[in-house]
């Protein structure tokens, strides 16, 4: 194996190495004194793999590993295939309660088992014992679409709705768990001499009293069922050897030894695939991510120490945290010098929340993240020579081209600090997966291509899509972050007129005020449109003034504004 590096997704701390068959493995800190025996030669190798797993009883593709001896010793795994992508197979009273069920991502399911692990939600002296997580490997190849068992429709909707991010579809992500010695419940009872009736009414009545714990830990499972709940081998023999001889008595005495395991929480939770905090529990990380996050916007600009796993680095004056967005194979650039603030951007914190699109012509969309902040992202349309209406003949834009995100950044950076009111511009996102369109103008890609990241690639690449962005402008950040009360409320100039905020003469005449503005610092700005530029409305319905009393202008897009040169005026 390849040397490793450290990562961190959602978290949770990685250590990633290629593996000698050009996989990716990420492993936990469980895992990271056994990197010999994941190494997939000693417990993915065909014909071990084959000989030795042992499928275990579910409706996913799970299986029980050894794996070679190495340094004398060999682990005892449960190797999964993550289903995330796939329809859930739920029984008709559990889809009636989770009709929004989704598989979670790796990522997500590592980082939630982690989190109920370390319990500092809920009861302190109440835990949730779990197995422990291993390793995330992701084989080389990548399947046909008839082998993943990913439902077309589905991806198709994810895509229809995120363009451009997604984890791949047809690479598949095997999560690696230590095996945990016991027996579920359902197993159990084969030693309780009960009838049918009863052996049914103790198992949901165990269930619900697990579902109970995890409620009060602020965790629940979607699909949760007995055989999810593991009895460890001693306790087990323990309650065979009640059960001898078989009398009423003895099954009395074992179903209260049960019973008594499961109040004192001895017992261990199994699959993780649909496990979901409790909508309070959402509600307060949300919450308490929110609040950490405007403090943290707020000083982005302010050093913080830089984990391994993510390197600082200036584009066209910007100062940005650069790192790998491990789930889609994607790269992040978060604007800022605050390490802290990489993880909210990550797309697995944004592609598949709702989402309102606010244009008719191009991808740019309003979404809540899972941490309960406001964004907009946008796809770059940089390479694309315009078809829309008054755009596309245009000389300036034959002449200058689509602006790079990174030049859109530099740009709304350099206006703010000159006194012109901008949105705040957070991070800029490349998708893993090829672009399959080709790019009509290259110019920028060859303007760009002496820029580089740390890995020596450079930062504009023609075959990948760009994601910007940036703020849902609700106020200034250092506002915001000490604001209670309510925020304020974007509106552009266009919506503004129909809403009955301005009339058109007013609305004209802002346009022309806010081109004349960038006139004035060496930009311009001469094809800004009505719906380029915003108003503030506080919660009484008034539009935002500025310090001097004027209306309260943002300007929102940055793709067409150019700086004036000696050498390029215009």
């Amino acid at each position: 194996m390849q040397k490793k590096t450290l990562v961190n997704v959602l978290g949770v701390v990685y250590a990633h190495v290629k593996t000698s068959d050009g996989g990716d493995l990420y492993i936990t800190r469980f895992a990271e004194k056994y990197l010999k025996h994941f190494d997939t030669p000693n417990w993915y190798e065909a014909n071990w793999f084959n000989t030795h797993k042992v499928r275990l009883k579910g409706t996913g593709s799970v299986h029980r590993l050894p794996t070679k001896e190495v340094d004398g010793v060999s682990l005892d795994l449960v190797v999964k295939n993550c289903r995330v992508g796939e329809d859930v197979p739920l029984d008709t009273h559990t889809l009636q309660e989770f009709c929004d069920a989704e598989f979670n991502s790796p990522w997500e399911e590592f980082s939630l088992v982690m989190e109920m692990r370390e319990g500092q939600y809920g009861p302190r002296e109440l835990r949730i014992n779990t197995q422990r997580p291993m390793v995330i490997y992701v084989p080389p190849d990548k399947m046909q679409m008839w082998q993943s068992g990913r439902s077309k429709a589905k991806i198709n909707r994810i895509r229809a709705k995120h363009p451009g991010i997604d984890i791949d579809i047809l690479k598949q992500y095997k999560m690696i768990y230590e095996w945990i010695e016991g027996h579920n419940l359902p197993e159990l009872f084969v030693h309780i001499n009960v009838d049918d009736y009863e052996r049914v009414h103790h198992l949901k009545t165990l269930n619900r009293l697990v579902m109970s714990d995890l409620d009060k830990k602020g965790y629940l499972v979607a699909d949760m069922k007995p055989e999810h709940i593991i009895i460890s081998e001693q306790d087990t023999k323990q309650i065979a050897e009640i059960g001898q001889p078989q009398t009423i008595d003895s099954a009395k005495e074992q179903i209260y030894y049960l019973y008594n395991l499961i109040n004192i929480g001895k017992y261990s939770l199994v699959d993780y695939e649909l496990l979901l905090r409790t909508p309070h529990h959402e509600d307060e990380v949300k919450d308490s991510r929110r609040h950490s996050y405007l403090d943290d916007q707020r000083d982005r600009f302010i050093p913080t120490p830089m984990p391994d796993h993510l390197t600082g680095m200036e584009i066209f004056g910007v100062p940005f945290i650069y790192g790998h967005a491990e789930s889609t194979g994607g790269h992040l650039w978060v604007v800022g010098n605050n390490a802290r603030l990489f993880d909210y951007f990550l797309p697995e914190r944004w592609r598949k929340t709702p989402s309102i699109r606010l244009s008719e012509n191009k991808d740019i969309f309003y979404t809540i993240t899972k941490d309960n902040i406001h964004l907009v992202w946008e796809t770059s349309r940089v390479g694309e020579m315009p078809d829309e209406e008054g755009e596309r003949y245009n000389p300036k834009i034959i002449k200058f081209g689509i602006n790079s995100p990174f030049e859109e950044f530099s740009i709304a950076l350099e206006l703010n600090q000159l006194g012109i009111p901008c949105v705040y511009v957070r991070a800029i996102y490349m998708t893993g997966t090829s672009k399959i369109e080709v790019s009509a103008d290259i110019r920028k890609y060859e303007s760009h291509k002496n820029i580089l990241d740390p890995e020596g690639n450079p930062i504009l690449q023609e075959n990948h899509n760009y994601i910007t962005i940036r703020g849902y402008y609700n106020g200034p950040d250092q506002w915001v972050a000490e604001q209670k009360g309510a925020l304020y409320v974007p509106v552009d100039l266009s919506r503004a007129i129909t809403k009955g905020l301005i009339d058109e003469t007013q609305c004209r005449m802002l346009l022309k005020k806010v081109k004349e503005n960038l006139m004035d610092v060496n930009y311009d700005g001469s094809l800004l449109k009505l719906n380029d530029l915003l108003l503030a409305v506080n919660s009484k319905g008034e539009i935002v003034k500025d310090s001097s009393g004027n209306t309260l202008v943002i300007i929102c897009n940055f793709e067409l504004i150019w700086k004036i040169t000696e050498t390029s005026p215009l």
